[in-house]
């Protein structure tokens, strides 16, 4: 496979190229390396995948119009990744704007390419924050998203529709993956593994919203990699007989599929502190703290279609999963 992947040195983007490198596929990543968080982070991600010859990086930034034209017409990619994208919930809160750039009109943009270069697939990354208000657990693709709490949550669920569009008006196969909450080596500075990691290790107070009540469906790294791995040759296919097929919120006659990726187990926030800290070999100091604006109290993944369309269920607990990210924590800051 020929496949670029948006946000190659993020953290999720970073994984995937990693092993399409590894298996031989040819990758080109694309990346604004904008300043949402550490810089030097990307830059060190981005350092091992130059390392091989079968990666290109291409430093573009995905609203810009015409640098996006010009990349779909100087390659024939069999398949796009969408990985990039403004992430966290409680930043688009203060910074809304950011969210329609990138999310919106940079979104817009690859499906343009992914169009007029007539891509075999597109794989992109929604989110459980488009679930929302929703309460039935576990949240499952075949339930309503109407009710977003976030604008970043909001823009995900843009994502499914504006790529359904196209996969109706033009026979764009499109896969929407859904993930929770994902943790792991390289992770994100922003999420709260890492957060609690570097305040634990320096002595300083983690903030624990709703006093540890909360529940988040942690989600392994290289489960969400073999999941999305899974779903790329799993191409969505037109149904012809539109009237005979049934509508739903995660399929149509159109060419396009949504899935949910998570571990399928929900962890109590208590529980997944007590783990870092056995992890770490110290306790944390906790500042207990209402919810806040744009969090929900519980995610949950109902992961049935994707274990009937590829086969494949998530298995990594955290009290192994954690233990890894500690020890990458360590080495990389040399701690």
């Amino acid at each position: 496979m020929h496949v670029l992947v948006t946000g190659a040195a993020g953290f999720i983007g970073f994984h995937l190229s990693l092993r399409l490198l590894e298996k031989g596929h040819s990758v080109v990543g694309l990346d604004n390396l904008n300043d949402y968080y550490d810089v030097s982070l990307k830059q060190s991600r981005l350092e091992i995948l130059r390392g091989f010859a079968n990666f290109t990086f291409s430093l573009t930034d995905l609203a810009d119009d015409l640098s996006m034209e010009n990349l779909f017409s100087k390659q024939s990619f069999s398949h796009v990744v969408h990985l990039a994208a403004q992430a966290g919930v409680r930043y688009s809160i203060e910074h809304p704007r950011a969210y329609g750039k990138s999310n919106l009109n940079g979104f817009l943009n690859v499906l343009e390419g992914c169009r007029e270069s007539k891509v075999d697939h597109l794989i992109y990354a929604s989110s459980s924050s488009v679930y929302g208000l929703n309460t039935k657990m576990p949240f499952s693709e075949q339930d309503p998203v109407d009710h977003p709490v976030s604008l970043y949550g909001a823009t995900k669920k843009s994502n499914e529709l504006m790529a359904h569009a196209y996969s109706h008006l033009y026979g764009l196969p499109c896969t929407g993956l859904r993930f929770f909450t994902v943790y792991g080596p390289w992770g994100r500075p922003d999420m709260a593994l890492f957060l609690f990691t570097k305040a634990i290790l320096e002595g300083r107070p983690i903030k624990v919203f709703n006093n540890g009540r909360m529940e988040r469906d942690f989600t392994y790294i290289d489960d969400i990699v073999e999941g999305v791995l899974r779903v790329m040759p799993h191409i969505p296919e037109k149904k012809f007989e539109a009237e005979a097929f049934p509508l739903s919120p995660a399929e149509s006659p159109a060419p396009w599929r949504i899935y949910n990726i998570g571990n399928n187990k929900p962890v109590r926030l208590d529980h997944f502190i007590s783990v870092l800290e056995e992890s770490l070999g110290k306790k944390a100091i906790r500042d207990n703290l209402p919810m806040q604006p744009g969090d929900v109290y519980a995610t949950y993944a109902d992961i049935s279609s994707l274990n009937q369309a590829v086969g494949f269920t998530p298995t990594m607990p955290i009290e192994e999963g954690i233990p890894k990210f500690v020890s990458w924590y360590r080495e990389y800051y040399k701690v």
